[in-house]
C-alpha cells in the first residue's frame, strides 16, 4: 500500500490509488509557512476495515516531521486519530 502526496499551491493531499483509481484520500491546505490543516478523509467503502485511513494520517505525520511542519486535524476522523495515538503529539499544532 503506497500513500502517495500531491501539493498544488497551498493544497494538497495524501491518496491510494487502486488499479488508477482514487480509492482513499485526506485533503490539507496550508495555514502560513510552518503548518497544515487536514480537513477532510474518505475511504472507499472497498478499503474499510484495512486500516487506510490510519495509513494517510501516518503519511501526514512523516511528510510534517520531514519538513519540520506542524498539523492541525480539523477533519474529525484525522483528529480522534491523533487523539488515540499519543507518538504523534509532537506533530501537533
Amino acid at each position: 500500500m503506497v500513500i502517495q502526496n500531491e501539493k498544488i499551491n497551498q493544497k494538497g493531499r495524501f491518496y491510494l490509488e487502486v488499479d488508477g483509481v482514487v480509492k482513499a484520500e485526506m485533503t490539507y491546505s496550508f495555514a502560513g509557512d510552518d503548518k497544515f490543516i487536514i480537513d477532510h478523509t474518505e475511504v472507499d467503502d472497498s478499503l474499510k476495515g484495512q486500516g487506510v485511513g490510519y495509513k494517510l494520517v501516518e503519511a501526514s505525520v512523516d511528510y510534517a516531521r520531514t519538513n519540520d511542519l506542524k498539523i492541525m486535524p480539523l477533519c474529525p476522523f484525522a483528529n480522534a486519530v491523533f487523539k488515540k495515538k499519543p507518538e504523534y503529539q509532537d506533530v501537533l499544532f
